[in-house]
């Protein structure tokens, strides 16, 4: 992987994902890993997240926010991939 290249993540959560501060947890959590990335709610109740960095940082950041919010997430979808930058710091949307 060059500079330029991260390892990405497009999360989608279902469950009790919405109204219990899982948008506000997501970007608390990104504080301990060098990741960045955004999180929004979506229309039918799953929360969108969209998480990079290198690959070590993006799966132990899911894995801590995943133990955090565990008996909210009922489902977990995950796409991983490799591309470039396209986010500067964790935000909530």
């Amino acid at each position: 992987m060059t500079h330029s290249h991260v390892s990405r993540s497009v999360v989608h959560y279902s469950g009790h994902v919405q109204g219990v501060g899982f948008r506000y947890s997501a970007m608390e959590v990104a504080r301990e890993f060098d990741v960045s990335g955004i999180v929004c709610n979506l229309p039918d109740g799953r929360v969108y997240l969209e998480v990079e960095g290198a690959k070590s940082e993006v799966d132990d950041y899911l894995r801590q926010l995943a133990n955090r919010m565990d008996g909210y997430i009922r489902t977990t979808d995950r796409i991983d991939e490799i591309g470039f930058r396209l986010h500067a710091g964790f935000s909530i949307r």
